[in-house]
């Protein structure tokens, strides 16, 4: 259970139930784990089973050839490609700036004794591109652009089928983000097999991206077997607003991330009472006209807040307790947050900047910790793709023995002999000394 708030508000609208969510806990749970075991045992031929099961998609190959991408690709409207590109180049264009902000070193702390750092990329990353009802083709940006740019080698990208057909967009998008192999295929069964590799797709070292409750259950359920990027639940949106914003483009963006899902939360906390009754009748009057209100409307029903507090200290503490994915500021000072904040995945200072802008265009990476996680983690960026490795090396006798001496004397105070007589045969070569486990001659 959460701890009570250490801020006073008056609350609005709170949060009702959870009649939002598709299934409990415990049956994602039984069915995921049900399907990574005979994935395990059968490979290829319970993949096939499921994916006839839950997509009705059963091809002879679910990777699609070379040739057959280039013909797909081909038959995507010009200005979809245009666009495509245009964002690709903006994450790109990010993830490159973070690439180049990742120092690797070298430096000698004694005579002769280098210590270094290196990045090195995964060899192999798995790239989940959701699709269903929502074909989230920027996801294909945000995972595969940026597992390029950090140097993966093979980036093998998976979606499922829309209606029994191929999604032509998103394969365009994973094409042109570069990934080297690409998968017709959804589920639980697909980051399945991308983690355990079958008869016909390798195994990666890395799972990354968005997805439903059974997939992101599977990512836990993995985790350890092959690296993810982070456990990722609803999609969440807070805005922070004071008597300066516009209370209709608070509403209009509350229920842009409210449409998401039934369980999304969308929460404004502001310090005027007066824009969060107008935010709410405005929201009320927009649901009914929205094409997306089978979701958008549970999700502010059951988990959509709002929230008055008495000064922009309260909001800003407050929020931090929330750790949402998504934070829009919308106050008269918007930067004043970078200072003032600490937990959240990400934030959109002012208004001109919108949480879409950042799920679809602007570049910075929309894969992002929810459900509390922003406390100890940030999102998806170039670094998850490489690991930070160290080395050393001694080449000076002299300081060989020094360090052979300190580390005799350590490792016996914790009893570990084996260690300890690693330094003393540092400090016996180097050095001279006889120590009396050793032989004599």
């Amino acid at each position: 259970m959460a701890a009570p708030s250490r801020v006073v508000s008056t609350v609005l609208k709170g949060p009702v139930g959870t009649a939002g969510e598709p299934a409990s806990r415990a049956e994602v749970r039984r069915v995921v784990e049900g399907v990574i075991a005979d994935v395990r045992e059968r490979g290829d031929a319970a993949v096939r089973e499921y994916s006839q099961r839950f997509d009705k998609w059963a091809p002879e190959r679910f990777r699609l050839g070379e040739a057959q991408i280039d013909e797909i690709v081909s038959g995507v409207d010009a200005q979809i490609l245009a666009d495509i590109r245009f964002v690709q180049e903006q994450v790109r264009t990010m993830a490159q700036r973070q690439l180049e902000s990742l120092t690797e070193f070298e430096i000698e702390t004694f005579p002769g004794v280098r210590l270094g750092q290196k990045n090195i990329p995964v060899s192999a990353a798995g790239a989940y591109v959701p699709g269903g009802r929502y074909p989230l083709l920027a996801s294909a940006h945000m995972t595969i652009v940026t597992a390029k740019v950090a140097g993966v080698e093979r980036v093998v990208a998976a979606t499922p089928p829309i209606d029994g057909g191929i999604p032509a967009a998103t394969v365009a998008a994973m094409r042109l983000a570069g990934a080297d192999e690409i998968y017709i295929l959804g589920g639980v069964q697909a980051v399945a097999a991308l983690a355990i590799g079958t008869e016909t797709i390798g195994a990666v070292d890395l799972l990354a991206g968005p997805g439903n409750a059974y997939v992101a259950e599977a990512k836990r359920q993995l985790f350890g077997e092959v690296g993810i990027d982070l456990f990722a639940g609803p999609t969440e949106i807070l805005v922070v607003a004071d008597e300066h914003a516009d209370p209709f483009v608070v509403a209009v963006d509350l229920l842009s991330q409210a449409e998401h899902g039934p369980d999304s939360p969308a929460v404004l906390i502001t310090t005027s009472e007066p824009l969060a009754r107008q935010v709410i009748a405005h929201v009320e009057q927009l649901l009914p006209g929205m094409p997306t209100r089978d979701f958008a409307a549970p999700a502010w029903r059951d988990h959509g807040e709002v929230h008055v507090v008495g000064s922009l200290d309260d909001a800003y503490a407050l929020a931090d307790e929330y750790a949402f994915e998504h934070v829009q500021i919308l106050t008269a000072n918007p930067r004043e947050a970078l200072t003032r904040m600490r937990h959240y995945g990400a934030l959109f200072l002012g208004e001109g900047t919108c949480v879409s802008y950042g799920d679809k265009t602007i570049g910075t990476n929309h894969v992002l910790p929810t459900r509390g996680a922003a406390r100890y983690t940030g999102g998806l960026w170039v670094g998850k793709y490489l690991r930070t490795v160290t080395y050393q090396e001694v080449t000076d006798t002299a300081s060989s023995a020094m360090l052979g001496e300190v580390t005799g004397r350590a490792s016996r105070v914790e009893r570990f002999e084996g260690h300890a007589r690693s330094g003393d045969v540092r400090v016996a070569k180097y050095r001279g000394e006889h120590f009396d486990w050793m032989p004599q001659g």
